[in-house]
This record gives C-alpha cells, structure tokens and sequence, in this order.
C-alpha cells in the first residue's frame, strides 16, 4: 500500500525550491549544506520510487547533471562560480519531474482501488440476495409467487365470520392506496387471515409504486406466517426484499423468513437469513427489531 501523499511531495519540492534560489547568495559553506539536503531529498524520492514500483522498474530517478569531476576525483579547474547553482537547479527539476510522474501513478493506483470497491461491493450485495433467495427454495403455488389478488381456495365462512369482517371498516380518504392498504392490515390484526392476504394482494397488484409497498408484500407474509403456512409466507418475505432491499420492511422480511424457516426444522437457511439480517441490518437488529432478533436466535443454533 502506497504510503505517501501529493502534500508530502509539494512540501519537499517546495523546500527544495526555496533552498535552490538561496544558493545564489550564500557562502561557499551554506552551498555544501544545501549539497548535502538537496542529497537527502533525492535519496527520499528513490525510497518512494521503491514503494510504487517494489520490483524494480528501470526508470528510477538519476541526477542529470555532470558534477564537473576529474579523472583524479577533484573540481576541474575553470569552473565558473554559478556552477553550483546550475546543479541543484537541474536536479531540482530532475526531483520536480520524477515527483510530478510518482504523484500521476498514486492518482491511478487510488482510481484502481475505488474501482475494485465499487466491484467488491457489487459482488458482496449480489451473493447476499442469493443466499436469502436460496433459504426459500420450496414448492410455492403460482399465484403466491407474483402480486396478484387471486381468490384462495377455502371452506365457506360462516354467517358469524361473514358478519364479523363487515364489520371491519375500510378507510375511505384522499389517498386510495392507503386505503385499501390499512384495511388489510385492520383484516389482519383482527385475525382474519385469509381476508387480509387477498385484500393486501388487491393493494400490491393495483398500487406497486405506492409508499406502502414494502408493508403490503411483508404483511401478505406474516398473513400466511400467523395462518401455519410458512412455506407460502417464505415466498412473500424473499420476494418482499429481493424486490427492494432498501424498502421499509425489508428488514422485517429477511428476520420473518428465519422464523419460517425454523417452522420448517430448516435450521441452516434460518441461520442463513439470520446471518443476512446481521450483516444488512445491524441497525435494526440493535433498535426496532432488536427484541425480535434476539428470541428468534435464541430459538435456533447456528455455528
């Protein structure tokens, strides 16, 4: 991992800089120690040249300057008095270029690395949907399996339950798919059933974009849940969060799909969903639904 910044590189070369135009005034002294930090500031940008490319990549930063040296090792003589400053100019711009390409190639390696996040990310969500997918693989009838308002088949009700569902009073206001929604819900908490699943399908099929969606396919489930039907009620809490992960009851589907799966004895897609609930929901596992998670956990054993 790169560990340097484009900050890190313009405060040295910055440094640099200003050292290089103090030269021109300073005494023969003050340049050997703007020799020996020039030195040292070249010697950095070769550990970084080591960091971007570990493994040797043969376009490493050399001075290109000629140091005036003779055969003998000494100045040669004639060398005129700014040549020292001529040198740590060139090698100033020979660091200013090398840490202008080392600063291009992080930029890249960052690019590459949000790239494969995005990608990571993409993966990590698709291979969640399938495992809550795959925790429900039952024999499910077709009309169950989209939102459609089909008729269930079922003994005739008695005059006493016809009389009593009248007796449920459906809203009427500005809002029709509230409506129709809230008097499936006031079905179901009164425990009817099998009348709220088909009054909610009413509401899925003819308002799919309504706010409420996400409540209307949840509840359908927890109709079939509370009616000991988990196979059906398994079918509506996957489809309920395959079709909007970020939906308001998507949360409550995935944790009701591991309670239908316990009634089943289908220990390990219970702890599968369990698992998608913690790792999608941590949110709701620790505040609205934490309470619910807790006794369904406790109901199952998972490694």
């Amino acid at each position: 991992m790169l560990r340097f910044s484009v900050t890190d590189f313009k405060t040295s070369i910055g440094a640099a800089l200003a050292l290089g135009l103090a030269v021109a005034s300073v005494p023969a002294q003050a340049q050997d120690d703007a020799e020996v930090r020039i030195r040292a500031l070249e010697a950095q940008v070769r550990a970084l040249q080591r960091v971007v490319f570990p493994g040797g990549d043969g376009r490493f930063f050399e001075p290109q300057v000629d140091r005036g040296t003779s055969s003998q090792g000494g100045s040669q003589a004639g060398t005129p008095a700014t040549g020292a400053v001529t040198d740590i100019l060139a090698r100033l711009e020979a660091l200013e270029t090398e840490l202008a390409r080392l600063t291009s190639l992080a930029e890249e390696n960052r690019n590459d690395l949000r790239g494969l996040d995005t990608r990571l990310t993409t993966l990590e969500s698709a291979a969640e949907a399938e495992a809550v997918a795959e925790t429900a693989e039952v024999t499910v009838a077709p009309e169950t399996t989209t939102a459609v308002a089909v008729p269930e088949q079922r003994e005739e009700p008695s005059a006493e339950r016809v009389a009593a569902v009248a007796a449920i009073v459906k809203p009427q206001s500005d809002d029709p798919g509230d409506d129709e929604y809230t008097y499936g819900f006031r079905l179901w908490d009164a425990g009817f059933y099998p009348e709220a699943r088909q009054q909610l399908k009413i509401f899925v099929r003819d308002y799919p974009n309504h706010p409420l969606i996400s409540f209307g396919r949840n509840l359908i489930g927890r109709a079939y849940l509370d009616d000991g039907d988990p196979e059906q009620a398994a079918a509506w809490f996957v489809e309920n969060y395959t079709s909007d992960k970020t939906g308001r009851r998507a949360a409550d589907s995935v944790l009701y799909l591991a309670i239908a799966m316990i009634r089943r004895n289908e220990t390990e897609r219970a702890c599968t969903a369990l698992g998608v609930f913690s790792r999608e929901f941590a949110a709701e596992a620790v505040g609205r639904l934490e309470t619910l998670y807790n006794t369904t956990r406790e109901r199952v054993n998972c490694s």
